[in-house]
């Protein structure tokens, strides 16, 4: 290793790897795409092997650039981890925090939590992943994410905030329309809403027998959005079958009311919203908001 700067060019390199192109890299870092150009250019001169080949339209890898992406990949992430440990010996929360969790939990829950926390502590940066998809804390290198449902066995560690709780709910107006349900059965007459994409991404089947969509003879409307949903039974659309956290609030205020039908023996098996890490040892930031998001979400949870 010759060039003092060695580790600087690795971290670029990974980035320009990871994001496909040098613009993109030099968006991420607030810089220039020729800064970054300059600092590939040094590293692989200081190497002296070729790691990437330039084309107006893509990066394409060599294979000692494969081969160093690989390494450097394992090598920045450890130096990350450690710099996580050794900093969760120190009470200050610093540095930033990435977070990934659904986009409708994120906006009430986590953002309420964070403008807090900021006050509190005005060295704190976040980045939010809003995103519905099952984020992964190791692989994309996350503080936390909040996941719901039942956990699998894994190495990361969680902690439980509360229980995930599933509810039947329409509007006072929808159920002078349409009468109210006393059965299972009797919602096979009525407005079903759903959820966009997938099959049976709400779990109607566990009341129906089915997804909602093969049991009832009219879907009256389907959103890939929980905020969409909530709105739409609050608009008097339908009867929804929505976690509890999201249609709890509007059931509270009577915007919406509950369906207690047969039980509600879906919500017999345990269930939960967890949020997960990687990292033994929680650094203070990830302890600060850890904190702070339990209590604000409270025992039992604000929403119930």
């Amino acid at each position: 290793m010759k060039d003092p700067r060695f580790a600087e060019y690795l971290a670029i390199y990974v980035d320009v790897v990871r994001t496909g192109s040098f613009s993109a890299a030099s968006r991420r870092r607030a810089v220039t795409p020729s800064a970054i150009v300059r600092q590939i250019d040094a590293l692989e001169q200081d190497l002296g092997v070729t790691l990437l080949v330039r084309s107006t339209r893509a990066l394409s890898l060599t294979d000692a650039g494969s081969h160093l992406f690989d390494r450097a990949q394992r090598l920045l992430n450890d130096l990350t981890d450690t710099h996580a440990e050794v900093a969760a010996f120190d009470d200050a929360v610093t540095g930033t925090l990435r977070i990934a969790c659904f986009p409708t939990f994120g906006k009430r829950y986590v953002i309420p939590v964070l403008a807090s926390l900021a006050k509190e502590h005005p060295d704190l940066h976040v980045e939010l992943d809003l995103t519905e998809r099952l984020a992964d804390p190791v692989a994309e290198r996350l503080d936390l994410v909040v996941r719901m449902g039942e956990l699998r066995d894994s190495s990361l560690i969680a902690t439980r905030l509360a229980p995930l709780n599933r509810i039947l709910v329409a509007s006072k107006e929808y159920l002078e329309r349409h009468d109210t349900p006393t059965g299972i059965e009797d919602l096979h007459r009525h407005r079903l809403l759903d959820k966009l994409h997938g099959n049976d991404l709400l779990g109607w089947s566990d009341i129906l027998g089915t997804p909602a969509g093969l049991a009832c003879g009219h879907l009256a409307f389907r959103s890939d959005d929980f905020e969409a949903l909530n709105a739409a039974a609050m608009s008097g659309m339908g009867v929804a079958f929505l976690p509890s956290w999201v249609a709890g609030p509007a059931v509270k205020s009577s915007g919406l009311v509950r369906l207690p039908l047969n039980g509600e023996r879906w919500n017999e098996r345990p269930s939960g919203i967890y949020l997960l890490r990687a990292l033994q040892a929680p650094s203070a930031k990830i302890r600060a908001f850890s904190e702070a998001l339990r209590a604000h979400i409270g025992t039992p949870a604000h929403w119930d």
